[in-house]
């Protein structure tokens, strides 16, 4: 099993709010429109389109890749979300860890872990960690005081 793991990502809201704006997906069909694009780049968010939401799932075209989704298959109230991943060529999870930093403050960290073939391993490794340390910084920067208002 093969892991990466995001940079940890300071966010300026409640452990709590963030953990129930997360934990419902469909809040992140509203909140796609908020994310400030200027702290991302351009060119990879080019390569990820067609999202689709629902209350315990997410969607998405990438580049290259096909479909992907990530189904939510565990909460544990105000620490964590597990999802499984299914449009992958193997199998694999998704943690997004939520930890308090202060009464309003939030630390949020994400992590894969799946089964690569040695072949797919040298590949991926690379897009993969830049993947997942883009979504942690857009979750990083979402208003969480204005998702589910």
């Amino acid at each position: 099993m093969t892991e990466f793991i995001s940079e940890i990502k300071t966010i300026p809201y409640p452990q709590e709010a963030v953990y129930e704006a997360l934990s419902n997906l469909e809040n992140l069909a509203w909140a796609q429109s908020k994310i400030p694009t200027d702290r991302l780049p351009a060119k990879e968010l080019e390569k990820i389109k067609d999202f689709t939401f629902d209350r315990d799932s997410c969607s998405f075209t990438v580049d290259m890749v096909g479909k992907v989704k990530l189904a939510i298959v565990e909460r544990e109230p105000a620490k964590t979300i597990k999802f499984g991943i299914e449009g992958i060529p193997t199998e694999g999870n998704l943690w997004l860890q939520i930890a308090p930093a202060g009464d309003q403050m939030a630390k949020i960290k994400l992590t894969v872990k799946a089964e690569l073939p040695f072949f797919l391993k040298g590949i991926v490794s690379k897009p993969l960690q830049n993947g997942l340390n883009q979504m942690a910084e857009m979750l990083a920067v979402l208003p969480y005081g204005q998702i589910g208002a």
